[in-house]
């Protein structure tokens, strides 16, 4: 009989059941995916896949029967935490629930403060570990995604002469390096665990949550792999690029999915018009459908530029707002939809001001506008300062919306300068204002423009790329053991 390797997939956050960032994305669609990606051969493993998540008390559990499979102490200094294990289950795949009082007192996914998080991500980690012990069911790897989950793997790596933990392998998804958890001394000392004492890792760092799972990670997968080479660099590596090169025999970049179902133009009834790669008029009925929902000038042959996302410094939304006015004598319209920095969001209101006729700020969350945009608008801006992988650039091609980007993690890994897109190399207004320029001098040629529109749209960013490569690598980590 075909052996199967069972994997414990630990996350924050996982459509359809909570969602505030692109892990949710992630979460709820690899793990199915690798349950259901067909072995090369006959003698080759399978994936039992499983997803953990902490019973936020704002999580959607309506999809699904929840039933109680296990409650069982968690040591903490001072007394232990009692922890409840609830399943469902999603599209076939096992989910856990865990609670226990650091989650169910939380208010919110993530909160203001670190320190709260820490007692709620670090309660979490520990009961999933301890939950392996529990169930009917044995994991042979334990993956964790950013620091939320990360102090699993470091405890696990603590613990590794227990027999029952000892067999297990880990892997840690790195989606975001500088959001490494804060000062974790306090969740250590709680749940007894002491801070890394390897002076390969910098002292600042040896307690913070994300740096001790990549320590006791067997695995580290940034989610791209130019990200995978930006982490082992000064400017990238957020201080732990000495460390992170120590370990690069164990950093593999792989990027992420779409999730095609979800994005797809020839399906999407949220569009004014449904449109597919051998036939794109229906972008022309969306630009118009844009154009009149935010009071823009009706000009077909204007371009459209536009942003979507977190109003946020990282996403280069200053350098498009300086940009913008050193191409002002070219044709053009821009959109901009998201929220954030609120000193960004009062200059994008600004220069609407100063352009009144051509700019649009919406600051505000409205998933029904951003796919119009995808289907309406032209050029997709990203002059990101970093990209660990970036999903809006996926999208756009998807909807054949032409991608302007930085070459910085995920966007060089998925735009083709001349061919899918407009690639630009120096975080500056006058530098994506150039690329700008030469994407306005294509789409002043509609055959050349749809060229590039069709390209976009042909791209495979399908998540059974990335859970093939994710398969081969948890083979790989179970050879060595």
């Amino acid at each position: 009989m075909t052996k199967t390797i069972n994997i414990l997939f630990l996350a924050a956050e996982a459509e359809p059941f909570i969602k505030v960032g692109g892990l949710a994305d992630v979460a709820g669609t690899l793990p199915l995916v690798l349950r259901n990606l067909p072995a090369a051969t006959a003698e080759e493993a399978r994936f039992d896949v499983r997803l953990a998540l902490p019973l936020h008390r704002t999580i959607r559990t309506e999809p699904v029967t929840l039933r109680s499979v296990a409650d069982f102490p968690v040591y903490r200094r001072g007394g232990s935490i009692i922890a409840q294990v609830f399943q469902g289950s999603l599209s076939g795949m096992p989910v856990y629930f865990v609670n226990g009082d650091p989650i169910s007192e939380a208010k919110a996914i993530y909160s203001e403060d670190p320190a709260l998080d820490r007692e709620k991500y670090g309660f979490f980690s520990m009961a999933c570990l301890e939950m392996t012990r529990y169930l009917d069911w044995e994991p042979d790897i334990l993956h964790a995604n950013d620091w939320h989950t990360a102090l699993a793997l470091y405890a696990l790596y603590s613990r590794r002469k227990n027999p029952a933990f000892a067999r297990i392998r880990t892997m840690l998804t790195l989606h975001n390096l500088p959001y490494m958890g804060g000062e974790g001394e306090d969740v250590l000392a709680a749940y007894d665990l002491e801070a890394i004492k390897d002076e390969a890792v910098p002292a600042w760092a040896r307690s913070q949550p994300l740096v001790l799972g990549l320590y006791g990670a067997d695995a580290i997968v940034p989610v791209s792999p130019t990200y995978a080479r930006e982490i082992l660099t000064p400017e990238n590596g957020c201080g732990l690029e000495e460390y992170l090169r120590s370990r690069a025999g164990s950093v593999t970049g792989i990027l992420n999915g779409l999730d095609l179902t979800s994005w797809d133009p020839s399906a999407d009834k949220s569009l004014a018009a449904m449109f597919s790669v051998d036939d794109l008029s229906g972008r022309n009925v969306n630009k118009q459908a844009l154009q009149k929902q935010l009071e823009l000038p009706a000009e077909p042959r204007v371009p459209i530029l536009a942003m979507l996302g977190r109003i946020d410094p990282q996403k280069g939304v200053d350098i498009t707002l300086a940009a913008l006015p050193l191409i002002a004598d070219q044709p053009w319209q821009f959109v901009l939809l998201g929220t954030g920095n609120a000193a960004l969001e009062e200059a994008a209101r600004s220069l609407q001001t100063v352009f009144p006729d051509r700019i649009r700020a919406v600051t505000r969350y409205d998933p029904t506008l951003g796919r119009l945009i995808y289907g309406g608008a032209d050029m997709l801006l990203m002059p990101s300062r970093y990209e660990p992988c970036g999903l809006a650039q996926m999208i756009a091609m998807r909807f054949g919306c032409v991608p302007v980007v930085r070459t910085t993690g995920g966007l060089k890994d998925t735009v083709q300068e001349g061919k899918t897109g407009f690639l630009f190399t120096k975080p500056t207004p006058e530098a994506l204002a150039e690329a700008l320029t030469r994407a306005l001098a294509v789409y002043a040629s509609a055959t050349k423009w749809k060229r590039f529109q069709r390209n976009d749209m042909k791209e495979d960013f399908s998540w059974v790329r990335s859970a093939r490569q994710y398969a081969v690598l948890y083979r790989s980590l179970l050879s060595r053991s």
